[in-house]
């Protein structure tokens, strides 16, 4: 049994001083819950995608969803945790009960609360979800270990910083028009490209451009076995969805062949009977630039060193045949750890409904994610198409 999306709810991301994690839980989830028409009573299970690992107190959070609304008392409420795919897995948990039939409506949440701790404390939380015995526990950070890739990818193909910033630029451009991005403004592709005092290098060729947002923010998503969505205003079918994931040490690997990632849209793709290019649009994990760019290749538009070529054809830009992350993605839209896997899938669905706004893909029919944790260590790929 496939499941549906039936409503959501999405926090503005950004910095919010306001707002603790479980303000920015019940926010989402409130929202989700009168989108979709029902209230805690309906719901049978909760899950929660959340990293924690001290970026709050909270280190027990999945039952502050039952915050939202008292009747969701006494349901079975699940955290998951997997790195930066920690929303995805809670979704696709959800969607395991579903399929298995011991779920008939399912609440999934992601969020994060980032900006409450120092830059330094987020590194070294992030960088805790490598592997730390050989990466960072020797002082490795996230941006080391992306820059490592780029440079390996620069050894390989040759330098990439150029489509880098091509790529900074296409997410600023299209997160400029999102009002629920952190960063809501169109830099240019000369600010991309240029390192200055306000684009300066962070570690290897990365710029600032070049990396995720720290952000707040929660999305929320209700979902409901696909024999009952018709009792609903809207609905939006899970038409596949693949997880794989690979070994953690980098050591045992070659990353830069986005192997995981690779093969979890072979399998996405082979699951829905479609072929890349009949994709309508897809949100990809760029937690970094580099990662983007890796993603074209992994989900075959184009072979491994040639991923600049979609850039420079304009096929993944938002007039393009396949626009590529038209929410502006986590380099725009930000990054709050457990709620970005959440998001991909309430601004994917948003475009199936036609309901984005000045996001709107035109005639979106098909529409993929790609959400990863760690360095294409857990792959979570989904296709979604709209019922009605």
């Amino acid at each position: 049994m496939n499941a549906c999306i039936i409503g959501w709810g999405h926090t503005r991301f950004g910095k919010h001083d306001d707002a603790n994690l479980e303000a920015l839980i019940v926010s989402a989830t409130r929202e989700a819950l009168e989108h979709a028409g029902v209230d805690g009573r309906d719901v049978d299970a909760i899950w929660l995608g959340h990293l924690g690992g001290g970026l709050v107190p909270e280190i027990f959070t999945s039952s502050l969803v039952m915050q939202a609304d008292p009747s969701l008392r006494w349901r079975p409420a699940t955290r998951v945790e997997n790195a930066c795919a920690s929303g995805a897995g809670a979704l696709f948990a959800a969607c395991d009960a579903i399929a298995a039939g011991r779920t008939r409506i399912a609440l999934v949440v992601g969020a994060e609360k980032m900006t409450g701790v120092s830059g330094a404390d987020v590194t070294r939380v992030l960088g805790s979800a490598s592997y730390y015995k050989e990466e960072g526990a020797r002082g490795e950070t996230f941006p080391g270990i992306f820059a490592h890739i780029a440079q390996d990818y620069a050894t390989r193909y040759g330098d990439p910083s150029e489509a880098m910033a091509r790529i900074a630029a296409k997410n600023h451009a299209n997160g400029a028009l999102n009002p629920l991005a952190h960063m809501q403004r169109d830099v240019g592709f000369e600010f991309c490209n240029t390192v200055s005092d306000k684009n300066p290098l962070i570690v290897g060729n990365l710029r600032k451009t070049d990396c995720s947002l720290v952000s707040d923010g929660a999305a929320a998503i209700v979902l409901v076995s696909e024999d009952i969505a018709a009792n609903f205003k809207r609905a939006v079918r899970i038409r596949s969805r693949a997880q794989v994931s690979d070994l953690m040490p980098m050591s045992a690997r070659d990353v830069t062949s986005f192997e995981g990632p690779r093969r979890a849209w072979a399998q996405a793709l082979d699951a829905a009977g479609l072929r890349v290019n009949d994709l309508s649009l897809a949100e990809v994990h760029d937690c970094f630039t580099i990662a983007e760019l890796l993603a074209y290749e992994a989900m075959g538009l184009a072979a491994p060193g040639q991923g600049a070529r979609v850039l420079e054809e304009g096929l993944v830009m938002r007039d393009g045949k396949l626009p590529v992350n038209a929410s502006g993605g986590l380099k725009s839209k930000g990054h709050p750890i457990g709620a970005t896997g959440v998001s991909m899938h309430v601004m994917a669905a948003m475009q199936l409904t036609g309901t984005a706004g000045q996001l709107q893909v035109p005639d979106a029919e098909l529409a993929a994610i790609f959400n990863m944790g760690g360095a294409a260590v857990a792959n979570y790929v989904s296709i979604l198409e709209p019922v009605r």
